[in-house]
């Protein structure tokens, strides 16, 4: 049977196949802890859940606005508001199937077949995935270390060519937990208006930042920025699948257009109980979440270093640490995905391999993902551990 030429360009996730080992163990009757999935341990707020079951109770079952609840819309308006203080109009506001959802828009509005995007090497892989699939390309920009893996105004002026029409960026990234500063994201923002092109920033790990880190929105730098954002990290509703976009006015539209056609509408009972992610309490639990967050990164990072893996871009966001294991003396500190199923099968450990994030550096790259409480984090290490003993000289390993 025939299938589309774009599926060529569509790659799957490659810890999917170590997932899939680790599920058929874990049948087997083995221990194993998880590091590699990017989902918040936490379960979804009470009070969130109970929105949601109430909602279905009152027969709120039928389709919304395309674009969504115009009460949504308002408590994200009012939520940029409190957080950072910008103003923003929520008519901009589609409320989307996830953040995935959101994504898919914009690269249906933005893009004709052939032209391109600038994307981080690393970044999300599906981000390149969804530009295939309207028949345009990402072009993997590869970001340096030194610039905590973040696109800069110098590798937009590189790497733009003539059918290049703007770039995605993250803030914190995913896999680096690493953020642009306000700075940073300005200058970018500033080489990309100079080439007429548009700015893409997924912020879906925002609220999610650490220590000095202070969190910082593009929705209001212009009408050639859309920033995209989630429910699904911060409020722990992976499941409920939605997300947001805040679009410039005149995107408005075609962006309802799109919706109608692609999704009809969002998820209905999800809509309502995210209205209560709102409240006072929820955002009290959520930023206790946030505490636990920042105190494994704390826990994690220097623990990883000792054991000889340098981080050469800062996480302060997120929940991910990405890891050069080029340093290691090791014979697969140059294949992530064998060093990631080797430990996956000696010492019941899944975390992520760094090709999956990109072309470039992804071979001596792994991802952690502190998603699991301290204990189990602490049990890891001391697996890590018995790991490289076994394949270098104890001496070698703290």
């Amino acid at each position: 049977m025939k299938i589309a030429n774009r599926l060529k360009q569509i790659e799957p996730f490659h810890v999917m196949d170590l997932l899939g080992r680790a599920k058929a163990m874990q049948k087997e009757g083995r221990d194993v802890i998880h590091l590699e999935v990017g989902e918040p341990d936490f379960h979804t707020p009470k009070e969130v859940i109970g929105a949601g079951i109430q909602a279905l109770e009152q027969g709120k079952t039928h389709y919304t606005p395309a674009t969504g609840l115009p009460e949504l819309k308002q408590a994200i308006a009012e939520f940029y508001w409190q957080r950072y203080n910008e103003v923003v109009d929520p008519r901009r506001i589609i409320i989307t199937p996830g953040a995935s959802g959101a994504l898919q828009l914009v690269a249906s509005l933005v893009t004709n077949p052939g032209e391109t995007m600038l994307l981080t090497d690393p970044g999300y892989p599906c981000n390149r995935h969804f530009l295939a699939n309207v028949n345009a390309d990402g072009i993997l920009v590869p970001t340096q270390a030194q610039d905590d893996f973040h696109l800069t105004p110098d590798q937009v002026a590189k790497y733009w060519q003539e059918n290049t029409i703007g770039a995605l960026v993250a803030s914190p990234s995913n896999p680096t937990g690493s953020i642009m500063s306000e700075d940073q994201l300005h200058q970018l923002h500033g080489s990309i208006q100079a080439k007429q092109g548009i700015l893409l920033v997924d912020e879906i790990y925002h609220g999610l930042t650490y220590d000095e880190a202070k969190p910082h929105s593009a929705v209001n730098y212009g009408d050639d920025v859309f920033v995209i954002n989630s429910f699904s990290k911060y409020f722990a509703m992976t499941g409920w699948r939605l997300g947001w976009l805040v679009a410039p006015h005149w995107a408005i539209e075609s962006l309802d257009k799109l919706a109608q056609n692609l999704f009809l509408a969002p998820n209905t009972p999800a809509q309502y109980a995210a209205l209560a992610s709102f409240n006072p309490q929820v955002i009290d639990e959520l930023e206790s979440r946030k505490a636990m967050f920042a105190q494994r990164l704390h826990y994690l990072l220097p623990q990883l270093e000792q054991l000889g893996f340098e981080i050469p871009a800062k996480p302060a966001g997120a929940f991910y640490i990405y890891a050069d294991i080029s340093g290691l003396d090791h014979p697969y500190n140059n294949d992530s995905m064998k060093f990631c199923l080797e430990l996956l099968e000696e010492q019941g450990l899944a975390i992520t391999p760094g090709i999956d994030f990109g072309h470039k550096q992804g071979h001596h790259f792994v991802r952690f993902a502190y998603t699991c409480d301290i204990p189990m984090l602490e049990k890891a290490i001391a697996r890590l551990r018995i790991y490289l003993q076994s394949h270098t000289d104890k001496k070698t390993v703290p």
